[in-house]
């Protein structure tokens, strides 16, 4: 789990997060991440995306499902397609004291694959997500500010 606190107010941080046009400006650039669904882009519930990313230079195509999507509060987003056996991603939105907005993102994953996944996961993979979500938390904090403490890191 990763949680950031920021000084933006609940409302701003849920609709940028929830704005999936924002995913390019979240995502790692050595990931060539490319949003393939045509625009306007769909939104809430029910909403499909389909993706293009590059790994360890490989291109892969990847389609989520928003199976969740409470305004203001959460939305989750799940895997149907890509690179994983499941991923299951939960975004979390409250409100701090004083205020700002603590989110925190829940993810569950898997990547297939058996033993040599296992491998891929102990080299790789967990690595790898660490740092999209270490580059996601950079962005976020100079978009939004965060707050001060100890609660900024994951």
């Amino acid at each position: 789990m990763a949680v950031q606190d920021l000084t933006a107010p609940r409302g701003e941080v849920f609709a940028f997060f929830s704005d999936p046009a924002n995913l390019e400006a979240l995502t790692p650039p050595w990931l060539r991440f490319e949003v393939l669904t045509p625009r306007p882009l769909p939104r809430g519930e029910g909403a499909l995306f389909d993706y293009r990313i590059k790994v360890r230079g490989l291109p892969i195509k990847w389609r989520t499902l928003i199976e969740t999507f409470l305004p203001g509060e959460c939305f989750v987003d799940r895997q149907l397609a890509g690179p994983y056996a499941l991923w299951h991603h939960t975004h979390r939105f409250e409100d701090l004291p004083g205020g700002g907005t603590r989110m925190s993102d829940t993810v569950r994953y898997r990547v297939g694959f058996g033993f040599l996944g296992w491998v891929l996961t102990a080299l790789w993979v967990r690595r790898d997500i660490s740092r999209i979500f270490e580059y996601r938390r950079q962005v976020l904090a100079a978009r939004f500010k965060p707050v001060p403490g100890p609660r900024t890191a994951p």
